[in-house]
């Protein structure tokens, strides 16, 4: 379990939002991979596990991610549990996020 912090709530609010943001930041989805366990591997790329499903994402020549990973990272956030319809993922009747 992570406690998330105000900044993990709003990259998560950011990634589940339709229409996708075009400004995620791909230090701010750093921040929160590394926060739920992910590991960096040899050749740069972030590993993570999260709700039984293992990804692998490669940091983005630009500051931004693309579309196409905010789909990715969707899809591992809800699938792990969290709801599309909040507008605080982590709010007091989910404090922290099982990893």
């Amino acid at each position: 379990m992570i406690e998330p912090s105000e900044d993990h709530r709003d990259t998560v609010d950011k990634i589940l939002r339709h229409p996708a943001s075009g400004n995620v930041e791909w230090r701010e989805v750093e921040r929160l991979l590394e926060a739920l366990g992910a590991t960096e591997e040899n050749n740069g790329k972030l590993k993570v596990t999260l709700g039984g499903e293992t990804e692998v994402f490669q940091p983005p020549r630009d500051k931004d991610i693309d579309t196409q990973m905010i789909v990715d990272l969707r899809h591992m956030l809800t699938k792990a549990g969290l709801d599309e319809s909040r507008a605080q993922p982590f709010g007091p009747d989910e404090p922290s996020l099982a990893v």
